[in-house]
């Protein structure tokens, strides 16, 4: 095992550094939940898992790695033990691939006192001041036409400025405008285009897209025509990339922290996992089925066919029981001995704001993960999988932490709380901590980044195995 001996010059270790630099290449590259899953099925691909598809039928085998994708924004993955028995437990890690953005709507562009601009929707609940005076592009899906009649989607990214959202000058602005900065999100956050609709591409298309976009749209995605376009679900997306970053090259400056990291960690977790398992035939892993999902529409709630609170998570359940048993409660049992960890980005203790937790439960970067705990269910965490996710930071010689939002103050949610009322199944709510959440641009640390993603393969490697030493009721 490679030391964990931090450099004095980089001021995180060697290992996490190496890790951290895949996962930087991984958010450029993530700049939607589509360009995100896409990330995921590639390394998923990379890593021999099979690509199974909802309409057709399924065959599992013990032994075997599979993945399949909704929508393009959701995906789910899964290994089967050499030595699974039906009725064995699932051990299982859920992220989300959505983070808080301006969508284009279905009318995309309007001509407004003179300049061509982007009607824009707000997505989820972001740190909207965040996005003005920002250089930003556009990304997401298209539905095309083909030549033979028949439909395909492509990803499409324009990784050039062509849109901003201005703010208004301090001097039109009155103090009281200035000091509450709340803009209208129908009116003040429509990002311009251009400023003479004249200088660009005007001829009308027969979809009714406005030409100017469209042709954009097109060429990057290489499309023919613009004509070609049946369909788009668009982003702005901010172009400044993901870096290192810190005196000590220890902190991580990128958008999409929540909750594009977690689902790197969980992804990367269960490939790792798989490989390093394979040396050891006795361990529980291979008694056991383990599961990475990441989800979209969580910042909105989950409730769509490809969210969390969807069938999405129960279905595949069931379609994988059916495939490896033959008694009718064989998943009933199995549900009893499983886990699942929710993980999505916790608040770090914040030097400028430190009255803004509790001091008692006040996560620090770089400390390690974080189990978040809350008395009304915000959170899913009991104590029964709290003491079992400590167990694998043990196991794996991690440290760990804890949160509790302040008593006087409302608490976010996970799709942990989902997740356990769909299924039945026992859940930790985790996550790494991370400054600016819903901002434009995020901040974590470099060392967080792997620990996170070690105490998940901890996880999946020992979850059977601790399970077993467990038992409460």
């Amino acid at each position: 095992m490679e030391p964990s001996k931090k450099s004095k010059e980089s001021g995180i270790t060697p290992t996490a550094r190496r890790f951290c630099n895949g996962f930087i290449d991984f958010m450029n590259e993530s700049c939607t939940p589509y360009h995100a899953i896409d990330s995921c099925v590639r390394i998923l691909s990379s890593e021999g898992f099979t690509c199974l598809h909802e309409t057709e039928a399924w065959d599992i085998q013990p032994g075997g790695k599979y993945y399949y994708t909704r929508n393009g924004t959701s995906v789910i993955a899964f290994t089967v033990g050499k030595d699974y028995v039906a009725g064995n437990g699932f051990t299982v890690v859920g992220a989300h691939s959505d983070s808080p953005c301006f969508r284009v709507k279905a009318a995309p562009c309007s001509v407004k006192a003179d300049a061509l601009v982007i009607n824009t929707q707000p997505y989820g609940g972001g740190l909207w001041h965040t996005w003005f005076d920002r250089d930003l592009g556009i990304a997401g899906r298209v539905i095309a036409r083909k030549a033979d009649g028949s439909m395909e989607a492509k990803l499409v990214c324009i990784d050039r400025p062509v849109a901003r959202i201005p703010n208004l000058a301090i001097h039109l602005t009155s103090a009281e405008e200035r000091a509450s900065f709340a803009p209208n999100l129908h009116e003040h956050c429509k990002a311009i285009l251009s400023m003479d609709p004249s200088l660009v591409e005007t001829t009308p298309l027969s979809n009714g897209f406005h030409p100017c976009l469209a042709s954009m749209v097109a060429a990057a995605c290489g499309l023919k025509s613009p004509e070609d376009i049946v369909d788009m679900d668009l982003q702005l997306i901010d172009l400044q990339p993901s870096v290192i970053g810190g005196a000590a090259e220890e902190l991580v400056f990128s958008g999409r922290l929540d909750n594009l990291c977690s689902s790197y960690q969980c992804i990367r977790a269960i490939c790792d996992a798989a490989d390093e398992c394979a040396a050891n035939p006795s361990s529980g892993y291979h008694r056991s089925i383990q599961m990475a999902m990441i989800f979209d529409h969580e910042e909105v709630g989950s409730n769509s066919c490809q969210g969390a609170g969807s069938s999405m998570f129960t279905d595949t359940l069931s379609r994988i029981d059916s495939q490896l048993s033959t008694t009718s409660d064989s998943l009933l049992r199995a549900k009893r001995k499983s886990l699942v960890v929710s993980i999505d980005m916790a608040h770090a203790h914040h030097p400028n704001y430190p009255s803004k937790h509790d001091p008692c439960m006040a996560p620090k970067i770089n400390r390690g993960l974080v189990v978040k705990h809350n008395a009304n269910q915000r959170y899913a965490t009991n104590s029964s999988t709290s003491v079992m996710f400590k167990e694998f930071a043990n196991i794996a010689g991690l440290s760990m932490q804890d949160f509790s939002v302040r008593a006087d103050m409302g608490c976010g949610s996970t799709i942990g709380p989902i997740i356990a009322t769909l299924s039945g199944i026992p859940t930790v709510d985790v996550g790494s901590p991370q400054f600016s959440m819903h901002s434009i641009r995020e901040m974590m640390g470099v060392e967080d980044v792997h620990t996170g993603y070690q105490h998940l393969k901890s996880a999946f490697m020992n979850h059977a195995d601790v399970a077993a030493k467990m038992v409460f009721e």
